[in-house]
């Protein structure tokens, strides 16, 4: 089986690919019910031909009257013929892993795989290149038609179509390289550019594809900008080049259109590893704050769950963090999935929700939620202070060091619930403990690669990455000149790390959980120069609760 070519051998240079011209003559046009009559193929590689393959296949019935009048073909010319499973090898072996190439591509290649299937070869995997898909693009406006031998004519090809395999594989080979000499004006140049070619050409904006010509096939951000200048949009790719030219086809999101309208110029940063890309990604549009990156309004709703530092701590959501003595839980990523989280700790540990600040004289009765028997009510006078401390104690614990003193609870009630078959109930119970238990487990793996202070890694392919305090501080060459990342391609320098024990800014969280994903995902292959990952590595997963979409069943959570 011919394997899956990689990004960078699709970015092969056109004049360094190996194509293989194929054309078949059949008994009819269904792979499953007609035959292969004859096979030609010619292989190509920058204008010059490798060579030829041509057989006569004996399809294993007569060929029909009108097939012969059309190719010539008799059944009498294939009955001595060899069968196509014998044919198979061979071909396959001069195919190889070049690119297939065909007039109508999904015809050809759709008999050679029914063949390979009905004698228990795997189907082909080769790139293919259709150049009647190529012609309609280019030729369009010039051609009345796009079939090979209206093409052939108009374009005066060295060798005509005759619908017999090998002259009809050589005409169509001609017109190949005609086409690949028009395609350079849209800016292909690689083997990437030509397939992705017969969408991009159709596309509104195809006259901007030209901004792409700089752009290398590695990893790395790219930013549209407008005739001003400003940042419109920031991405990051592990292939920049195929990744912003993917924007000219199969990119059917709705404000696509509209960034390419105003898009004026596209400038890129290459990155030495996908954590560098990630990061600079998150900096520059924090930085640049596009209009056309929904991240923004996403950050925009960043909260923080807060336990209060008064006399008798509650639970409050707001927007920022102050030095107040209270315990914060976040980011998180709305006040929504804040609330929500609270009434899982409430759900879990009785601690007060009402907002009135208790007094030193006890209210006549105590509020609903206390009537209700779902929390304590030290306004009026239900819990000593000594006790409503030690409440408090255990949700900071849970939300700290000790995750089940607040998640064990939890399962339990929605198991309670669920026996009692008050499934909506436990549903609701379930998704606040998914919440807590997702808001936990990011900090948790964030907290943990904090704790490491300095660390310095150095990756497989011998960069070296630099973290302090949790924040991406660089990246370069082993052996090399240490470097540090910029903001912005022109801009100020990184993010001031918070320290240990603060909680992380809005503006940083996401930077956080990026890098210590990383970190974690590639533990095993990073070679540590300074630093110890292991507990980051030895984070364990808290139980996810699965989404309440129908009733409860036997179990609320999974490990």
């Amino acid at each position: 089986m011919v394997a899956q070519r990689s990004f960078d051998e699709l970015g092969t240079p056109l004049h360094d690919v190996t194509f293989c011209v194929i054309d078949l003559e059949t008994t009819g046009g269904s792979p499953t019910a007609c035959g292969i009559t004859e096979i030609g193929a010619v292989k190509l590689r920058a204008g010059e031909c490798l060579g030829t393959f041509q057989t006569l296949v004996n399809p294993g019935a007569a060929v029909p009257p009108e097939i012969t009048v059309l190719t010539g073909i008799t059944t009498s010319m294939v009955m001595t013929a060899p069968r196509i499973e014998q044919v198979l090898p061979t071909l396959l072996d001069f195919v190889g892993d070049s690119v297939i190439v065909a007039h109508n591509v999904r015809f050809d290649v759709g008999f050679l795989n029914a063949a390979l299937e009905r004698s228990g070869r795997p189907m082909l995997s080769n790139q293919r290149v259709d150049t009647v898909a190529l012609a309609r693009r280019l030729l369009r406006d010039e051609v009345p038609n796009c079939k090979l031998g209206t093409l052939a004519e108009r374009l005066r090809l060295p060798h005509r179509p005759s619908h017999r395999a090998l002259d009809d594989a050589l005409a169509t080979g001609d017109l190949l390289h005609v086409l690949l000499e028009r395609v350079g004006r849209l800016g292909v140049t690689g083997l990437d550019d030509l397939l992705a070619l017969p969408k991009l050409a159709g596309h509104p904006q195809v006259g901007k594809l030209a901004l792409t010509d700089g752009l290398p096939r590695a990893g790395g951000v790219y930013l549209f900008r407008d005739a001003q200048g400003r940042v419109l949009y920031v991405g990051k790719a592990a292939n920049l080049r195929q990744r912003v030219r993917s924007y000219f086809s199969g990119d059917e999101r709705r404000k696509i259109p509209q960034l390419l309208r105003e898009t004026h110029r596209i400038d890129h940063r290459e990155c030495s590893t996908p954590i560098e890309a990630s990061v600079l990604e998150i900096r520059l549009i924090h930085e640049h704050r596009p209009r056309f990156n929904a991240q923004i309004k996403r950050w925009e709703k960043y909260t923080y769950l807060k336990l209060t530092a008064e006399r008798f701590p509650r639970l409050s959501i707001t927007k920022k963090v102050t030095a107040d003595g209270a315990t914060y839980l976040g980011p998180l990523p709305s006040a929504a999935v804040a609330r929500r989280i609270a009434e899982a700790i409430e759900t879990a540990i009785p601690i007060r929700r009402c907002t009135a600040r208790p007094g030193r004289t006890p209210r006549s009765a105590p509020c609903t939620a206390a009537q209700l028997g779902v929390a304590t009510c030290p306004c009026a006078a239900m819990i000593s202070e000594d006790d409503y401390r030690h409440l408090v104690e255990r949700v900071i614990l849970g939300l700290r060091h000790r995750p089940e003193l607040i998640l064990d609870p939890l399962d339990a009630k929605m198991r309670e619930l669920a026996a009692a078959d008050r499934y909506e109930e436990a549903a609701d119970v379930r998704d606040r403990a998914a919440a807590l238990a997702n808001a936990l487990d990011r900090g948790r793996r964030v907290e943990a690669l904090r704790s490491v202070g300095h660390l310095v890694v150095r990756t497989p392919k011998g960069t070296v990455v630099e973290v302090v305090d949790g924040l991406f501080v660089g990246s370069w060459a082993h052996g090399a000149t240490r470097a540090l990342v910029d903001v912005g391609l022109e801009g100020p320098p990184m993010l001031t790390p918070p320290g240990p024990r603060a909680v992380p800014s809005r503006d940083q969280i996401d930077e956080m959980v990026a890098v210590a994903r990383w970190v974690a995902d590639n533990a095993t292959q990073l070679d540590v120069l300074d630093g110890d990952v292991t507990a980051l590595v030895g984070v364990e997963p808290l139980p996810r609760f699965r989404a309440a979409r129908a009733p409860l069943v036997a179990s609320g959570r999974s490990r």
